[in-house]
């Protein structure tokens, strides 16, 4: 009986009526249903009343939820395609909308409807005057067209630019999404591809003088794009600069953008800022200043030297976690430039007796074991971290048992006691199966071949890597793809969080210049996830 009063509906006279008609059969989902619902929603696609037509579309997608091959049979998916260049933007905005949708369900993993260049330049016409959902919904369809040449990218990309100017933020994070995706298509050097880069910038920075939580989410973005393009904001520095006000996530999320667009010629600026954020009271913030010096350190090499000056003026200040994060930071300075700086270990075994850390003790043990020939009371130092050996986080009780075994090995006379000390308490009185094991290993290499054993334990160690935090390239190539989404803020693909779909996996085309083979690794933009 319901069924029939919708269907009687569906022909009323009142476009509203007819609207919330068919929405309702839609929402209904029972399949016995579905089939009274087609010849309703044929007629509501072709109504003379746009809202009725919005409506109607968007019901497509919801039939397309319950039963897809009845969709197709219909040949509702050739009316949605119709619907794409009707005279009403917000027809064309839901069309799209269903679409995507529809596209995203598909379990062959291609979409079901391809997007032709006559189809992308209705949406262009229909993007100046829709909603800003609408604009949202078009410029994610957007992003997902391959054009078949530069001169059609260029073009599109020419009528998305005014987008950026936009008030609302998803708009123009999802302008930035399709130029990004278009200009990787371009090639670097190109003129174009400089202009467009340029006019990135203003927008971006723009988002940062929104509320908090908009700011987080370009902030989050942002991360992403200069990771894949750094120039685009290499003169924005001074924006990333933490205000007193600003809540402690974007503090942290403004600091780790400053380290990546941190260069020679901005570097002193940089480092003024940062030893200032390590005098403040937030403890969190505090300790990520002061690893953000020593990340400095080693991206700028030119640098070093005042960074390191600054770390030992933060390590005067006796403030306890400030030292110990100090610590851990000039350990790391130590492996990028090996016998450069050892003229300050001095003033880090002064602070020897403050540190509590798993990490910061770890990490001056290890400092220790390496310049263990130019301390001279290098065996005294590990020997007072022995008396709580096995109370010691099995961090540190590693680093101690190989920092030991270094210094037996470049002074094996005085150091035997020291080495027969360590080995029994970590192969006999300690649980940790790991412990034990490099025990035994260091052990039996000791006692068989020392020569060895100094090939293994003294070999030279390769330099750390300047940014050890990026994220792997064809990673960063899908979350490009998926700005504006969840994705760009948790850094992570759809399907590290959205369970049971297996949807349509979006990567760059292949850059201009590209190998043949190359590009038909790269092409293949649309695969289907595991499920």
């Amino acid at each position: 009986m319901a069924v029939n009063t919708f269907v009687k509906d569906c022909d009323d006279p009142n476009p509203l009526i007819r609207a919330l008609a068919v929405r309702t059969m839609g929402c209904i989902r029972v399949d016995k249903i579905t089939e009274y619902l087609c010849e309703p929603l044929r007629k509501c696609l072709k109504d003379e009343d746009p809202y009725v037509r919005k409506t109607a579309a968007v019901s497509v997608a919801k039939l397309h939820d319950i039963n897809a091959t009845l969709v197709e049979e219909q040949g509702f998916l050739d009316s949605l395609r119709e619907l794409l260049g009707d005279s009403n933007p917000m027809v064309v905005a839901n069309a799209v909308a269903a679409l995507t949708e529809i596209n995203e369900s598909s379990s062959t993993g291609k979409p079901l409807i391809e997007m032709d260049t006559a189809t992308i330049n209705k949406l262009l016409t229909a993007l100046n005057e829709c909603t800003e959902w609408g604009q949202i919904f078009i410029l994610d369809n957007l992003s997902s067209f391959n054009p078949k040449d530069d001169r059609e990218a260029q073009s599109i990309c020419e009528r998305i630019t005014p987008r950026l100017a936009h008030a609302n933020a998803a708009v123009v994070l999802s302008a930035v999404k399709v130029l990004m995706k278009y200009m990787e298509m371009m090639g670097q050097d190109t003129d174009f591809v400089t202009n467009i880069s340029k006019k990135l910038s203003p927008p971006l920075v723009t988002l940062l003088s929104s509320e908090p939580e908009v700011q987080y989410v370009a902030l989050r973005n942002i991360n992403l794009i200069i990771q894949k393009r750094p120039d685009i904001l290499k003169h924005e520095m001074k924006v990333f600069f933490v205000k007193y006000n600003d809540p402690i996530y974007i503090k942290l999320e403004k600091l780790d953008i400053m380290i990546r667009l941190t260069s020679q010629a901005n570097i002193a600026q940089v480092l003024s800022e940062l030893k200032e954020y390590s005098t403040e009271v937030d403890v969190d913030f505090v300790r990520k200043s002061v690893r953000a010096i020593g990340r400095c350190a080693i991206k700028v090499e030119q640098s070093a030297e005042r960074c390191v000056s600054t770390l030992l003026d933060l390590i005067q200040t006796k403030v306890n976690y400030v030292v110990q994060e100090a610590v851990v930071v000039i350990k790391d300075i130590f492996r990028k430039y090996p016998n450069k700086y050892e003229s300050i270990i001095g003033t880090l075994c002064e602070n020897l007796d403050t540190l509590d850390e798993p990490e910061a003790r770890a990490s001056m043990i290890w400092i220790i074991g390496e310049y263990a020939e130019r301390i001279d009371n290098a065996d005294d130092l590990l020997e007072s971290f022995l008396d709580n050996f096995n109370d010691e986080n099995s961090q540190v009780q590693l680093q101690l048992l190989t920092a030991i075994v270094k210094l037996f090995l470049k002074r094996p006379t005085d150091t035997q006691e020291l080495v027969q000390q360590v080995l029994s308490l970590a192969t006999q009185d300690s649980e940790n199966p790991d412990l034990r094991d490099r025990g035994f290993i260091y052990w039996r290499l000791l006692s068989t071949d020392p020569a060895a054993a100094k090939e293994v334990v003294l070999a030279e160690k390769p330099l750390i890597a300047e940014e050890t935090d990026l994220l792997e390239p064809t990673l960063l190539d899908e979350l490009i793809c998926h700005i504006a989404s969840l994705a760009s803020v948790y850094h992570k693909p759809p399907t590290a969080f959205v369970e049971g779909k297996v949807g349509l996996k979006k990567m760059l085309p292949a850059r201009a210049g590209d190998t043949d083979s190359e590009q038909e690794a790269a092409g293949a933009t649309i695969i289907p996830e595991p499920g």
